[in-house]
């Protein structure tokens, strides 16, 4: 069976999946978080707008192929203050660089369910190749694809000035993705 996955989430609103068999998102269980340790205490962020844009067959995953933009401007740390300065030229410099970007270069099964998915990621102007480890799961009618990218902040320019201090902020962050789609 063939997925052809075309997803946008603005304002938290996920539009369906569209495949040979009509499937949508189920919003409360999907996310793309990033996780970073502030002053050595965990912290978790939300992006709230996100678009995805995704065809995958698991018989045939070197046919695949992944894109993801995401408004940077929507992280959510749950705190007004603190998402301003995020959005701020020190950080992610929303104004000049609305979007961060993942587009695949290949998909390779790497074990039963277990895929690589590489490609390039671009923040802030930056752009690099990565490979991103993706888990999918078939529950009933339900597909799961679960992942994780650890990636450096500095690498991407995000946290300048004072910012740059990894004591303060860690540098390792983890880009987090959870996407539960439903079968109609």
């Amino acid at each position: 069976m063939h997925f052809l996955l075309r997803s946008y989430l603005v304002l938290a609103l996920l539009t369906p999946w569209v495949s040979q068999a009509q499937t949508s998102v189920d919003l409360p269980k999907s996310s793309i978080i990033a996780g970073f340790k502030q002053m050595g205490v965990p912290v978790d962020g939300k992006f709230q707008k996100f678009v995805l844009d995704m065809q995958f067959d698991p018989s045939k995953p070197e046919q695949g192929q992944v894109r993801i933009d995401v408004d940077v401007a929507s992280f959510d740390i749950g705190d007004d203050s603190y998402n301003k300065e995020v959005r701020s030229k020190t950080w992610f410099n929303a104004s000049a660089y609305p979007k961060a970007q993942f587009v695949s270069s290949s998909i390779k099964q790497t074990a039963v369910g277990r895929y690589a998915v590489n490609g390039k990621l671009s923040i802030k102007g930056k752009t690099m190749e990565v490979s991103i480890p993706v888990v999918f799961r078939k529950e009933d009618t339900t597909h799961v694809f679960d992942g994780t990218l650890p990636i450096k902040r500095l690498q991407f320019n995000i946290g300048e000035q004072e910012w740059k201090d990894t004591s303060l902020v860690a540098d390792e962050v983890q880009l987090k993705f959870h996407i539960v789609a439903s079968a109609k």
